[in-house]
């Protein structure tokens, strides 16, 4: 991803579409639309890394030079690395310690941490979840996945029905599979349907419609056919082989549901 929605110092997503691959990047990374200048620094620990191998900086960094407060940016930068290390290990509390002292070390991380939304509904705290979410979406009015993301911490909250006359209108997605899958959420759909069209599609499309399939119907109670979908997506060739931080996320959940891949 070469731009980043971020105006301070934050983890961010790439926002190169799928079908736009480069070198150095993933072929599924998501859509950003920023609004300030800013540059990027590559984790050199976690290439090929499409949702948040780069740290932005911006123009922030010169109020930090004035305040002094740019260690503390650089500590909750190396915190919320930490952060995704652990929840990629499977110590999903442990990535929301890190998250929330990148928080404390500087509180403007706190509007971009959609990694911490991520841990929060893993350790069930859906109602801090949703609010993550929401912040981030308020920063970025076009990011389709952490408005699905809201909507499947509220459903866990108020149910679906609910959550759906909640859920957070955002701009267009690029990637096709995500636009199905953001409208499948939203007006409600058939999750069977979405990955039968994108079977014959690429690698990267098929993983992000199993995963977004079998939280189509966790966010339903439907845990079998859940079960299906989210070790479908494990066990497909993105699923087993990218370093994308969703493709971790997937194996992340099976563990926290106790399912065998």
């Amino acid at each position: 991803m070469a731009v980043s929605r971020s105006i301070t110092p934050a983890v961010s997503r790439a926002p190169t579409p799928f079908h736009h691959s480069s070198s150095s990047l993933s072929t599924f990374p998501k859509t950003h639309n920023p609004s300030h200048l800013f540059r990027t620094i590559t984790i050199s620990t976690t290439p090929n890394f499409p949702r948040d191998s780069r740290i932005s900086t911006s123009v922030s960094g010169i109020w930090d030079a004035i305040t002094g407060g740019a260690g503390s940016s650089r500590e909750a930068l190396i915190a919320i690395r930490r952060g995704m290390v652990l929840f990629r290990q499977g110590d999903v509390p442990g990535s929301v310690t890190e998250f929330d002292n990148a928080i404390k070390l500087d509180p403007r991380q706190k509007a971009y941490l959609w990694q911490r939304g991520l841990s929060l509904y893993y350790l069930d705290r859906f109602e801090e979840g949703a609010e993550q979410f929401r912040i981030d979406v308020a920063q970025n009015p076009n990011d389709t996945e952490e408005s699905i993301w809201c909507f499947l911490c509220e459903a866990q909250l108020y149910g679906a029905i609910e959550a759906r006359k909640r859920f957070l209108q955002v701009g267009r997605d690029p990637r096709p599979v995500m636009r199905e899958a953001y409208n499948m959420f939203k007006d409600g759909g058939d999750p069977e349907k979405l990955v039968d069209t994108i079977s014959k599609g690429r690698e990267s499309e098929f993983f992000y419609a199993s995963l977004y399939a079998g939280l189509y119907y966790e966010s339903q109670n439907e845990a079998d056919k859940a079960k299906v979908h989210l070790v479908a997506s494990c066990k497909s060739p993105y699923g087993e082989r990218s370093d994308d931080y969703m493709a971790s996320l997937a194996k992340v959940h099976c563990l926290c549901r106790n399912w065998e891949l």
